[in-house]
């Protein structure tokens, strides 16, 4: 499997587990008391975050990602639902490979 594909993958998974965070477990601590949610949740992210800037560093190499594209990408990670529109940017450069 290409690291474009991986970063791909790995760039939908942590998108969803950002929305996870921000809206199930944000909630569940704040307006019901559940502390548990966001340090569960919390951690999975925060390991996902660091599989995305490894994995976006790796397929940066490979897929000759320019410092414009990488840094889009990052910002749009720090975006809810900014994953989604990379992933569409992505499968246009998978296209064109």
């Amino acid at each position: 499997m290409s690291e474009l594909l991986k970063f791909k993958w790995i760039n939908k998974i942590e998108g969803l587990s950002y929305i996870i965070l921000l809206f199930v477990a944000m909630p569940l601590k704040y307006q019901f008391g559940y502390p548990m949610a966001t340090k569960v949740v919390g951690s999975i992210h925060g390991l996902l975050v660091f599989l995305f800037i490894y994995q976006i560093l790796k397929a940066k190499k490979e897929a000759g990602f320019t410092l414009k594209e990488t840094l889009i990408y990052s910002i749009l990670s720090l975006i809810p639902f900014g994953s989604f529109y990379t992933d569409k940017l992505l499968e246009n450069k998978l296209i064109r490979e």
